[in-house]
């Protein structure tokens, strides 16, 4: 799910946020929260909300997903940041900052990522070369609460010294779900009158509505379920960045139409890791009758594997 900014500036007008030493800006609306592109709230797992305002495949939306003029992402330049005083303490760590650069480590090259490879767009086609240069660590308070995006964006820039307009920054803050109906979103902004793109994850340690519940236990189930909704976030960033690039007529991206359906027990990525991955949705697949289906029954989702 997305976050339109652009298109909605006149609605809630525009938020510039200093960041760091001052001289970085980001441009977000400061009026929404963490929203799609069509307005309303990305889903837990669990619960009778979906990600807008029926499940994927319900009646009156259209099964693939159509192309809105803009661009894609053919390559991504990726940087985690991890957000909040707990990431100082090595029992709430655990093996999460370990495991998610292990899940961008592997997220490129593989078949996976090779899923979201026939959409195009105004810049070319998307492609599987993701590059990952690492995570940083920000010790510093994040928001209790389910931030806005002004945020997110806020932090992106501050953390983020050398922006790319193919940067993907996703944020993982310390904070718990709460009562938010969603796990994780992305978004965009402008950083210093850089373009970036950024995602945000709450601690989803023991959430049972963000669970993907991979029954191996190789790793923390905290960080299986972040790395299920990383894999929908970044997914659903390459194929559509800045709300001009692929959904259908609900406004479901490649990974809301395949929300929370597991074809395979686990994907092995490219780096030999292997996760309980959802699916993402693919037209061509759909077209094919070569997909598995979606809660809808839409049978176009794949598993990359």
């Amino acid at each position: 799910m997305s976050t339109r900014i652009g298109a909605l500036v006149t609605v809630c007008g525009v938020f510039v946020a200093a960041c760091g030493n001052g001289d970085e800006t980001v441009e977000t609306s400061s009026a929404l929260d963490a929203v799609d592109g069509q307005g309303r709230p990305e889903p837990p797992m669990l619960g009778a909300h979906h990600a807008r305002d029926a499940a994927p495949g319900a009646a009156g939306t259209s099964p693939v997903m159509s192309w809105h003029s803009g661009a894609i992402m053919p390559n991504a330049a990726v940087t985690a940041i991890f957000w909040g005083t707990s990431w100082a303490t090595a029992s709430f760590t655990g093996d999460k900052i370990t495991g998610v650069d292990s899940f961008y480590q592997g997220y490129g090259g593989s078949s996976y990522a090779a899923a979201s490879t026939e959409y195009t767009g105004t810049n070319g086609t998307v492609g599987t070369t993701i590059s990952y240069g690492g995570h940083l660590v920000d010790t510093s308070a994040a928001p209790a609460r389910a931030p806005k995006v002004s945020a997110i964006g806020a932090e992106v820039c501050k953390m983020i010294k050398t922006p790319v307009a193919n940067g993907y920054y996703p944020v993982y803050v310390d904070a718990r779900r709460g009562s938010a109906q969603y796990c994780a979103w992305h978004s965009y902004g402008t950083c210093g009158g850089v373009p970036v793109q950024f995602g945000f994850f709450f601690n989803l340690d023991g959430d049972a509505g963000c669970d993907p519940q991979d029954a191996r236990a190789v790793s923390s189930q905290g960080l299986e379920a972040l790395v299920n909704v990383s894999a929908h976030e970044i997914s659903e960033t390459v194929t559509d960045p800045r709300n001009g690039g692929w959904y259908d007529s609900g406004g479901n991206e490649n990974g809301d139409k395949c929300a929370w359906t597991f074809n395979v027990p686990y994907v092995t990525f490219s780096n030999g890791a292997s996760w309980k991955v959802q699916g993402e949705w693919s037209n061509a697949a759909y077209a094919a009758g070569t997909g598995y289906p979606n809660r809808g029954g839409q049978a176009g989702c794949l598993s990359g594997q």
